[in-house]
């Protein structure tokens, strides 16, 4: 059985998915092994990035002795002996969903969220709880109750939000894949910052059970990792109809095949990337990775997303989330012993000072978004564009309100999004290449997101080490 000699520590932390499940395979490693590298990865490194707020090592063992027996007797889950980081917004039985919110350390889960019980019927080994913005509303992973995320790429600077805990555990090879959350851009941007991959699904392919909700009719489970490959693995393990969730999609065929042809491929690029804000760098990176990209995108369109207000539209879509927002925590705001943040309390309050109307209004815009998403991609297949206008900034300096901008479309529209790394800023910082396809498109735009992913070659060296000043 033993294909070679044991994987060192460094091999195992840079490694893939599928790299690691054919370690195991192989019994060139364990799942203790796994466990114990993870572990020691995250003792050593988060004291520096605050990842995550929640690892329990003995719990960790547990599982992964688990996962052992399991293998010793030949009866295997799809991700047996896997480490998998989760978002702190997801139910685990046994531990408390803190949300980002500081009164929370006793509403302890009676049941797994949805997709965690399919990680654990797979066979995967829970690592511990990430780091993410009050109430994931936010796209910094600042948190004023548990301290800031930083990115593994340099010190002093954000790794992104809400998610950001999950894509700097995964960009440092704390695991290798993780979960996270995604309603206006949320698994994206802290993907495009820290220089990993990440799938939003379409919506409601991903059971939301079990998540604390930030705006139902946009919230997505969120899938990180280093490999583009590893998503589909990923999804495909957690994708399937929950009857308790009135959002999942029940299919009657398949997820779309990934069949897309690069030469019948109709590939739309924006007309007026000014419009949409994208500043110069950014576009910069951008043009030079479509010339790279020449065969694998095809026919080049330009679309016109003038009729696309982006500032209204992200706006919208956080009034969603403020005014849920005001239902879901109103526990949490309500709690003297264990006050939110002025900042937090003040963007929900925005939200109560609307009105009905306004609500309404707000809703209404997502219509308009998945019909311009009908007319969109009646005209091309996939829409290629940043991730965000942006590169990561300063944790000390001004908070960019355009983050979202660009991811906010495939998020109002229902419709799935993948983010890979298109290279570095001339800063020195990482940035994402963003593929959006219509719903239902998950397996073919995460195959062109890998075939583009392999041409590019703009991954930073894996794991990243932290460069904190």
């Amino acid at each position: 059985m033993d294909a070679g000699s044991p994987l060192a520590a460094a091999q195992l932390r840079r490694a893939g998915l599928f790299q690691l499940l054919h370690g195991l395979a192989g019994g060139r490693t364990t799942p203790t092994a796994l466990a114990e590298i993870s572990l020691d990865t995250v003792a050593r490194l988060d004291p520096l990035l605050h990842a995550f707020v929640d690892v329990r090592p003995e719990l960790v063992r547990e599982q992964a002795e688990a996962a052992e027996r399991r293998r010793r007797e030949g009866v295997l889950g799809r991700l047996d002996g896997i480490p998998v980081a989760v978002k702190d917004n997801f139910d685990i039985a046994g531990w408390p969903t803190r949300a980002g919110l500081p009164g929370r350390g006793d509403r302890i889960a009676a049941h797994d969220a949805h997709v965690v019980a399919r990680l654990r019927a797979a066979g995967a080994v829970i690592l511990g709880k990430t780091a993410l913005d009050e109430g994931a509303l936010g796209a910094v992973t600042s948190n004023p109750h548990f301290g800031a995320t930083h990115n593994p790429h340099r010190g002093g600077y954000t790794a992104g939000g809400s998610s950001g805990g999950s894509a700097v555990a995964v960009a440092t090879g704390m695991v290798t894949v993780a979960l996270g959350s995604d309603t206006l851009g949320s698994v994206r941007i802290p993907a495009s910052y820290c220089g990993v991959c990440a799938l939003k699904p379409t919506h409601g392919e991903l059971s939301a059970r079990g998540l604390v909700p930030a705006a139902r009719r946009l919230d997505s489970v969120g899938l990180l990792a280093r490999e583009v490959a590893d998503l589909t693995v990923l999804l495909q393990v957690l994708a399937g109809h929950d009857a308790d969730d009135p959002r999942s999609r029940r299919r009657r065929v398949a997820l779309a095949l990934p069949d897309w042809e690069p030469g019948r491929l109709r590939t739309g690029v924006l007309a007026d990337p000014l419009a949409a804000g994208i500043e110069a760098p950014m576009q910069a990176l951008f043009d030079a990775a479509l010339a790279r990209l020449e065969h694998e995108l095809g026919e080049r369109q330009r679309v016109d997303f003038s009729d696309w207000p982006y500032a209204r539209m992200r706006r919208a879509g956080l009034l969603l989330m403020e005014a849920e927002m005001l239902h879901t925590f109103a526990a949490d705001l309500a709690d003297t012993a264990y006050p939110v943040s002025p900042a937090f309390r003040t963007m929900l309050d925005w939200a109560r000072g609307k009105s009905a109307a306004d609500y309404v209004a707000a809703d209404r815009m997502l219509d308009a978004a998945q019909l311009k998403a009908r007319r969109l991609f009646a005209q091309v297949d996939v829409l290629v564009l940043p991730t965000t206008p942006q590169g990561a900034f300063s944790l000390d300096g001004p908070v960019p309100d355009s983050q979202a901008d660009l991811t906010a479309f495939a998020s109002l529209a229902g419709c799935p999004a993948v983010s890979i790394p298109m290279g570095l800023l001339p800063d020195g910082l990482p940035a994402g290449l963003q593929f959006v396809g219509p719903p239902g498109s998950d397996l073919r735009l995460l195959e062109l997101a890998g075939v583009c992913a392999a041409a590019l070659d703009g991954a930073p060296a894996y794991p990243v080490e932290p460069a904190l000043s």
